[in-house]
């Protein structure tokens, strides 16, 4: 693939054209645009958010978005959107990675619900969804009127086109679609896989760093936005939209993708997680995940997220005379995991690359029989954690797994059992 260019700085706002002088200077929407463009303004906030979490995006395109057909409903294949009523028990769940596609599929049918919490409708929570796409989205376009889209490739390089540009996608790299943005993708290796966080509430926005200061977690300066990049294209196109839970789709006369200039802080963004500058313990005590936050969605309540976006990845590990591993916890927020590459400290047998694990609200969990005896035996050392990332998707609502997630054969059933060996070491002795 041809080396992308990129703008520079989370949510700042940009400005880029690929015509010179499309951008039009000192008036957003000038009485006629240069290159007789349409001018259109995307805003992903309220009109009247504060300026600080305001966000829109004016755009200069080649035809308005209301050139097209009226929609029509079409079947929802694997989708769910919350709320939805199965009853999710409070059990410890964890699943081996998911099969890749053998059947042609574009990323939008590949998309299967694993797990959902709050509501859609009133901008709350989120759905959990995998994908397992082999196929391009010819002349097909896609936007999601419920909520953005945060998408963790876990094997397979993808192409996103936007109507911002064109984004390059491969492992160890997340990229964000802001809610309504039509987007397509062509599948660049013969599989691609992954998961996709969809976003009801508050836009991911980077978390304060607090006590920390001005540096450290995700920096501002290594999130990278697309380049106005656009087609000329007469062809038709379908144009898929998933809006209040449902699918839907419309006919366009030509590429949606005709944005010749845009600017603004409302647009899709990806980002390396090798940047992430670690803060870490160097003295003692396993610290809390929180430190690991990339991205949150903020709720109502200060502190409380909607949705963090957390990692694991390479790391060094000096704490000194301490449990290193997590700790057994049981903890007011869900936690959902998947595993990019490598082992995860806490699991090393079970939990692998393409699979995932959920701990809902107050359900115990922490590390597996064997990890906890090494861990308490092994002489501490400094430690490079090494070839090894996963995610969390931490919320404050129960996240409710689907029907195909209870009954998935990829279920595995037995997770509780890495637990047995826990047996009690008391002996009334101080050691």
């Amino acid at each position: 693939m041809a080396k992308l260019q990129y703008l520079t700085g989370f949510n700042n706002e940009h400005e880029t054209e690929a015509l010179a002088g499309a951008l039009p200077m000192g008036q957003f929407s000038p009485q006629k645009v240069k290159y007789n463009l349409y001018a259109e303004q995307l805003s992903t906030t309220a009109f009247t958010a504060s300026r600080a979490s305001n966000r829109r995006s004016w755009t200069y395109r080649l035809r308005p978005s209301v050139a097209m057909s009226d929609f029509a409903p079409m079947a929802l294949g694997n989708i769910v959107t919350a709320p939805h009523t199965t009853p999710c028990p409070p059990n410890a769940m964890r699943w081996s990675p998911f099969p890749f596609t053998d059947e042609p599929t574009d990323f939008v049918n590949g998309l299967t619900t694993l797990a959902a919490n709050g509501s859609a409708h009133t901008h709350i929570g989120m759905a959990i969804h995998l994908y397992s796409a082999n196929a391009n989205m010819e002349k097909k376009a896609f936007y999601n009127a419920d909520g953005e889209l945060l998408i963790i490739p876990q094997h397979g390089e993808m192409l996103i086109k936007t109507e911002f540009g064109r984004l390059s996608l491969e492992p160890e790299e997340i990229a964000v679609i802001p809610r309504g943005v039509k987007f397509s993708i062509d599948v660049i290796s013969k599989h691609c896989r992954g998961y996709v966080c969809e976003n009801y509430g508050q836009p991911f926005t980077l978390p304060e760093r607090g006590p920390v200061g001005a540096n450290g977690y995700a920096n501002q300066r290594d999130f990278h936005y697309p380049v106005a990049w656009f087609e000329d294209n007469d062809n038709p196109h379908t144009l898929v939209t998933k809006f209040d839970g449902q699918l839907y789709q419309a006919t366009l006369l030509h590429s949606p993708f005709d944005v010749v200039a845009w600017v603004g802080n409302s647009a899709p963004y990806k980002y390396n997680l090798n940047a992430f500058n670690v803060i870490n313990s160097v003295s003692f005590d396993h610290p809390d995940p929180s430190i690991f936050t990339v991205l949150t969605s903020p709720s109502a309540h200060e502190g409380t997220a909607n949705v963090d976006f957390v990692i694991f990845p390479e790391r060094w590990m000096v704490a000194e005379h301490t449990f290193r591993p997590p700790y057994y916890h049981r903890n007011i927020m869900s936690e959902f995991m998947g595993l990019i590459k490598g082992a995860y400290d806490a699991k090393e047998k079970g939990f692998e690359p393409g699979g995932a694990s959920l701990h809902n609200c107050m359900t115990p969990h922490g590390p597996e029989a064997a990890v906890f005896n090494k861990a308490t035996q092994e002489t501490l050392t400094p430690q490079r954690y090494k070839d090894t990332l996963a995610f969390m998707l931490e919320s404050s609502l129960v996240i409710k797994p689907t029907p195909f997630a209870l009954n998935t054969p990829c279920r595995q059933t037995d997770y509780i059992n890495c637990w047995k060996g826990l047996k009690k070491q008391f002996t009334g002795q101080p050691e």
